[in-house]
């Protein structure tokens, strides 16, 4: 899926005004977006410029771009000049020749695999850095509470998704926790009509417009199972049917680079919800693995102890 939001020019930082427009880019009025995309195209220039020529070049008014910074939570133009100046100036101190200034560029044919290697490396670090910032943990933990309590969980997610909650659903499973991951609608709407109110649902996805899964997780949540939904846009279609949203991050870009980010940035939230869950099920949850892990031990190669596949959970002995 792509999203309509501004590209995220290389001095965005995590937390900062810069990443919160890029955020709030969907949720824009088409008006307050051509702003949005003109700061973000060069904040630099923005932080220098006055309100008139900021509304000339993004095509608006002086009032539209005074509405942008209400939107942000700003008094008027000038905090936010203020806002974006210290934010870009701390950028540039950092230096212009590391691996930041690939953030958000196309990956092109003839581009080196060094340079590819950054942009990518680039991109998930930012991605990982926004996932932490910006994940509500009590989320998390009112999630991974109703997880142990739960009859059964079912997990939802297409394409790139689905390799996330389908690791997900072996690690719940080998703790203890019945777990189900669904990528076919048919029989994950079948599943879903099962569910009570004794069960989770979660749904995975990135821009949280795929129909899939806003359709299985909607399903389940009819029948009063609890439905989490992990997606990097928290005004989107699956966190509207959700009971609880987790915000997994990525940059407002359509480059390559950035798409391949969003799955890890999945898979931080995935890591942090097992862990929750693995804590709160503790000590049943290391009878359960230790047992599965017996269960295959014949598939090891020799020489690897079983306590070395145990969860990093709790004491070791």
């Amino acid at each position: 899926m792509t999203d309509s939001r501004a590209p995220v020019d290389a001095a965005v930082a995590p937390g900062g005004v810069l990443d919160r427009i890029s955020r709030l880019g969907g949720e824009f009025s088409e008006a307050l977006t051509r702003v949005a995309a003109q700061v973000l195209a060069d904040p630099t220039a923005a932080a220098l410029s006055t309100i008139v020529e900021l509304a000339e070049r993004s095509g608006t008014s002086p009032a539209t771009v005074t509405r942008f910074c209400r939107t942000l939570g700003y008094d008027g133009y000038a905090a936010l000049r203020v806002a974006i100046a210290t934010e870009t100036g701390r950028a540039e101190a950092q230096g212009s020749d590391g691996w930041q200034v690939d953030i958000g560029r196309e990956i092109r044919p003839d581009d080196p695999l060094e340079r590819v290697l950054g942009s990518v490396l680039a991109a998930e670090i930012a991605a990982l850095q926004d996932t932490a910032h910006s994940l509500d943990l009590d989320g998390v933990a009112r999630a991974a509470e109703a997880i142990v309590r739960a009859r059964r969980v079912d997990m939802y997610g297409i394409d790139g998704s689905a390799l996330v909650i389908g690791q997900l659903q072996i690690r719940l499973h080998r703790i203890g926790i019945p777990a189900w991951s669904w990528s076919e609608v048919h029989g994950a709407l079948a599943s879903a009509a099962l569910l009570t109110g004794e069960d989770v649902a979660i749904g995975f996805s990135h821009s949280g417009t795929t129909s899939e899964t806003v359709e299985m997780l909607a399903e389940a949540g009819s029948h009063g199972a609890l439905a989490v939904a992990v997606t990097s846009f928290p005004s989107s279609p699956v966190a509207e049917v959700a009971d609880i949203v987790l915000t997994s991050a990525t940059r407002a870009s359509t480059s390559q680079s950035d798409v391949l980010a969003a799955r890890h940035s999945q898979l931080l939230v995935s890591d942090i919800l097992y862990l929750a869950v693995a804590q709160r099920a503790f000590p049943s949850m290391v009878a359960a693995f230790e047992t599965t892990a017996q269960a295959v031990a014949g598939h090891r190669k020799d020489g690897l102890p079983l306590h070395q596949f145990t969860p990093i959970v709790g004491d070791q002995k």
